[in-house]
């Protein structure tokens, strides 16, 4: 279903417009999930990070077990060529995915088949967040697997349903997103993004312990910032840390950052530090997007 307008599909070698069926009803991606995607931005004419994107799609297809067929460099002449048919005053949202088709017999078909595997790139039309957007977070029942029990090594979408009842529980309790728990009841990121916090100057992140995507704007995040001379921690967070930070923020795809003003009861200011991880973002991209 879409989300955006003005949507154009890759699929089978050519572009077309809107949306386009991709899947059959017996592919081993529709009846088993085995789907992989990756998100990447294209806004002001720019597609920060394009290819470190597309290179991810490709490891998520191998932790699910399926094999890519396009490279990264492929991918990202793709995305261009499609890209190229939008404004560059429209902000898109690039989805390249991949999904099983077969399924392998000496599994009994539950897992895919190594060499039968579907591609295609979404593209849609959806505005940036406003640079005033913010967000509130609240505790969720739910946490964030583990490598032994999921496949948390992938952006796949068999991941999602467990993200989305955490928004669920979150917007039930009139907050925007939930601050999610590993496995051993420390903050790993929220449902949909990334989180950081700020205390007296100083930048945290939770550490990446596999239970959690450590995000491609996470990573440019810290790299801008190092930049700058700002060392960002990634250490073992508590909620407990986050209710004493200062400022915090979501770091993600779709937004870039979100100032985040509340946590439960308690509450933040925007402040200077998040404005300047934006700031620096944004210079960044104009610079190498």
């Amino acid at each position: 279903m879409a989300v955006g307008s003005n949507i154009r599909t890759y699929f089978n070698g050519t572009w077309h417009a809107g949306e386009v069926p991709v899947m059959t009803s017996a592919d081993h991606g529709s009846w088993l999930g085995t789907t992989v995607f990756d998100g990447a931005r294209y806004f002001d004419g720019l597609a920060p990070d394009l290819d470190a994107h597309c290179a991810r799609v490709n490891r998520s297809a191998e932790a699910l077990m399926l094999t890519p067929t396009v490279t990264a460099e492929n991918m990202v002449e793709i995305i261009r060529e499609g890209l190229a048919l939008y404004d560059k005053s429209e902000a898109v949202y690039i989805r390249p995915m991949y999904w099983g088709i077969d399924g392998d017999m000496t599994s009994s078909a539950i897992a895919p088949k190594a060499d039968e595997t579907g591609f295609c790139v979404c593209l849609e039309a959806i505005p940036m967040s406003s640079a005033t957007a913010t967000t509130t977070l609240t505790r969720t029942r739910f946490r964030r697997p583990v490598l032994e029990d999921a496949v948390v090594n992938a952006k796949a979408g068999c991941l999602y349903p467990n993200n989305a009842r955490m928004l669920k529980e979150a917007k039930s309790k009139g907050f925007g997103n939930a601050l999610v728990a590993d496995a051993l009841g420390n903050v790993a990121e929220t449902a949909t993004a990334n989180v950081f916090m700020v205390k007296d100057g100083e930048v945290f992140t939770p550490i990446a312990n596999g239970t959690f995507l450590s995000g491609i704007t996470r990573a440019r995040h810290i790299s801008n910032l190092a930049a700058e001379g700002v060392t960002v921690h990634e250490t073992v967070l508590s909620f407990d840390d986050f209710h004493a930070a200062d400022e915090v923020f979501l770091s993600g795809n779709m937004a870039k950052v979100t100032p985040v003003t509340a946590f439960d009861d308690t509450q933040y200011q925007v402040g200077p530090v998040t404005r300047r991880v934006r700031e620096l973002y944004w210079d960044w991209a104009a610079s190498n997007g």
